[in-house]
């Protein structure tokens, strides 16, 4: 374990200095690019495993400091999106800047811009665009002027009765926050590694989501930094790793993908595909810590999945 995080930790006891520390929280939604690249790999993903049109309303876990995925979302055709986070981030200004940004991206059917992992080019014409789900005809549509001035609005000044809608629900843990059968898709992008409690996060989903609907998550099983290897964490004792955590209210769960598969179908979902990302050069299983030398070798040595399920 670095000494940084553990340092940390430990300050969060003390409310005057943890106040003033720094925390990253926001992710890469900050950027565009970032946002324009997560929305093009989940939507050509899920269209190629089933999705059959476009979604009439998108529901994100963990937006971060921007609504920048689910600006991408209503460029595309979509008509409501709800950022689902800890803290409402409410920054329009910034989110109008975002959106200024991807305007021109759609405008432009600019490439995707991260190749990233799941590699999913294939699914994308010459110009590394997926023009087979947006159209000529669906983009015309999607970006009409006064659909721009409604997804503008809608970042400024939410009105949940409009046409088009974007908010942030926070803090999103009471499933009655959406109501049940509402949302076509929820995606999720690096963030249900953080989650505290996975199974009544699953059971919520399963309530939002509507028959037929979706949802698309990419989940990062590496240390986030807190350790030199990237699956070191699974080395700590649970007492490091309390000190560790101290007072955060999350950081990562440390649940490994066979955990998040049981969950989605134990929440009623039906698991359509996933992708797992192994590598072999992490800890050893002599290492492991007393909770984890149960482990298998494809959870240990899993640093990703990628996976689509439908109700």
């Amino acid at each position: 374990m670095r000494f940084g995080p553990v340092a940390r930790g430990l300050l969060s006891y003390i409310p005057i200095l943890d106040g003033v520390l720094p925390s990253k929280t926001g992710g890469h939604t900050e950027s565009a690019s970032y946002c324009y690249g997560v929305w093009l790999k989940h939507l050509t993903l899920l269209r190629a495993h089933g999705l059959p049109a476009m979604p009439h309303t998108v529901a994100e876990l963990g937006p971060g400091e921007s609504l920048g995925v689910g600006l991408c979302a209503l460029l595309s055709g979509a008509n409501h999106y709800a950022g689902l986070d800890v803290i409402a981030h409410s920054y329009p200004e910034r989110n109008q800047l975002i959106l200024n940004e991807l305007i021109k991206l759609f405008q432009s059917r600019a490439p995707n811009p991260d190749k990233g992992w799941p590699e999913f080019s294939s699914y994308l014409d010459e110009r590394l665009f997926p023009s087979h789900i947006l159209t000529e005809a669906v983009l015309q549509e999607s970006l009409r002027p006064e659909r721009i001035e409604g997804i503008r609005r809608a970042v400024t000044v939410p009105m949940p009765n409009a046409p088009i809608t974007a908010e942030y629900k926070a803090p999103w843990f009471d499933p009655r926050i959406i109501e049940p059968g509402t949302v076509d898709l929820v995606v999720s992008h690096s963030v249900l590694e953080h989650v505290v409690d996975l199974p009544s996060t699953y059971r919520a989903l399963y309530q939002w989501v509507r028959p037929g609907g979706w949802m698309s998550h990419q989940i990062d099983f590496k240390s986030h930094g807190l350790t030199t290897r990237w699956n070191g964490y699974r080395t700590c004792s649970e007492r490091l790793w309390d000190i560790t955590l101290g007072k955060r209210p999350f950081m990562i769960n440390r649940q490994p993908a066979s955990v998040h598969l049981r969950l989605i179908r134990e929440a009623g979902f039906r698991v359509v595909t996933h992708q797992q990302y192994m590598r072999k050069d992490g800890i050893r299983r002599d290492e492991l810590a007393p909770r984890w030398r149960d482990i298998s070798e494809e959870d240990l040595n899993c640093s990703g999945m990628y996976v689509i399920a439908t109700k």
